[in-house]
């Protein structure tokens, strides 16, 4: 049995990226770059005008009318340029003429014929947008290991990109096991209950941009729990199992990973709930076998399944915010384990939630974070500050 820090030392140490690759950058959301970005262009790539307006060349303080020679617009090529006391309209984003000194505000101006004349007092370079004044050609436009979100993919895309190098996203393959589970929308018989580790995990890997490419629900039978497993390794990068590796007589996991020569790294963390934690390695798998309590899996998820995607992925491990917040009541463990807590987080401080059973899901679908108690942490006070993992939210 490890600590909940060796468990997550052993995870980052036995997980490396994927391989890199070349993708458009219309499908780019969500991955992570695995090289840097340098600006191809500057941008803006000439000199724009900020507002709409009148451009003017002024030749000295006390010129306030100019001559109206012409208009340019965005997207028009501008290869006039203006004289001493000359103006011409235009519009945001446009190409601002040689010879422009400033671009004055429309609502600034008083426009009588082919004369403008300028209401307040007419600031040097006024309105102009310089040429790289969001980044420069050859600067560093985004760095290795940025995730792609749609402000970065508008920014590349503005740049004149069209394709971006980033790490693959893992391959996920998910396996639910138990006699005792039967299918939403069927009729439960005695000793049945309705699957939801399958819909919950789903939805937790679909919350942090992963698509499951495998999903099978077995029975308890050892032949057919390794020739799945056996199978789904091949095709994936990440295996999660869910049930079955406890050491019940029905718990075929743990003895198929031992039939398959499973690479076991660590199993049993001393941790409440999840105590039952299997990672292991087979060829180039990952594979976690969770509890099959429901809000045990979620959390043996959340705090070790979802790092070591991110990783994979080229992401910082941990997707959940940690918070040091004040303690509302106190908390005695009655036991030596690492505690997560399902709770409420509200300003400042955090409220414990009943219900911390390991099978019940209700709490966990009313709290917003999960509170850390360090196994040779016995007693937490009132007003005491502790450690809360911030649940994702859309």
């Amino acid at each position: 049995m490890v600590s909940v820090e060796e468990a997550i030392q052993l995870i980052e140490q036995n997980t490396s990226q994927l391989k890199p690759y070349s993708i458009e950058l219309t499908k780019a959301l969500g991955y992570a770059l695995s090289e840097n970005i340098l600006a191809p262009i500057s941008l803006p790539p000439f000199e724009q005008s900020a507002m709409d307006g009148y451009a003017i060349a002024q030749d000295n303080d006390k010129t306030i009318r100019f001559k109206l020679i012409g208009e340019t617009k965005a997207g028009d090529e501008s290869n006039s340029e203006l004289k001493a006391g000359e103006a011409i309209r235009i519009f945001t984003g446009a190409m601002v003429p040689k010879g422009a000194t400033a671009v004055i505000m429309q609502e600034h101006t008083k426009v009588a014929k082919h004369e403008v004349q300028i209401l307040q007092d007419i600031k040097a370079r006024g309105n102009i947008r310089p040429i790289g004044e969001q980044i420069k050609a050859g600067d560093l436009a985004l760095p290795k290991g940025t995730v792609l979100n749609p402000a970065s993919i508008g920014f590349l895309a503005s740049l004149g990109i069209k394709h971006v190098k980033v790490f693959s996203k893992p391959r996920v393959g998910l396996i639910v096991t138990g006699n005792e589970l039967v299918e939403a929308g069927q009729k439960l018989k005695p000793g049945q209950i309705y699957e939801s580790n399958s819909l919950m995990l789903l939805a937790a890997l679909k919350q942090s941009g992963i698509e499951v490419e495998l999903m099978k629900t077995l029975q308890d039978n050892l032949d057919l729990t390794i020739q799945t497993i056996k199978e789904s390794v091949i095709n994936t990068d990440v295996l999660i199992l869910s049930g079955g590796i406890s050491v019940g007589d029905y718990d075929f996991v743990g003895k198929a990973m031992e039939e398959l020569h499973v690479n076991q790294i660590f199993y049993k963390v001393k941790q409440k709930p999840g105590k039952p934690l299997f990672f292991g390695t087979k060829n180039n798998c990952r594979i976690f076998a969770l509890p099959g309590n429901p809000s045990a899996s979620l959390s043996c998820f959340y705090h070790y399944v979802l790092p070591a995607i991110r990783i994979m992925s080229g992401r910082k491990p941990y997707a959940l915010e940690k918070r040091t917040v004040q303690l509302k009541e106190q908390y005695t463990k009655q036991d030596n384990r690492a505690h997560f807590l399902k709770a409420k987080v509200d300003d400042n401080y955090v409220a414990i939630l009943e219900g911390q059973s390991s099978a019940m899901l209700h709490t966990y679908s009313v709290a917003n974070a999960l509170i850390y108690i360090p196994e040779d942490k016995q007693e937490s006070k009132k007003g005491e500050l502790v450690a809360a993992y911030l649940l994702p939210t859309f």
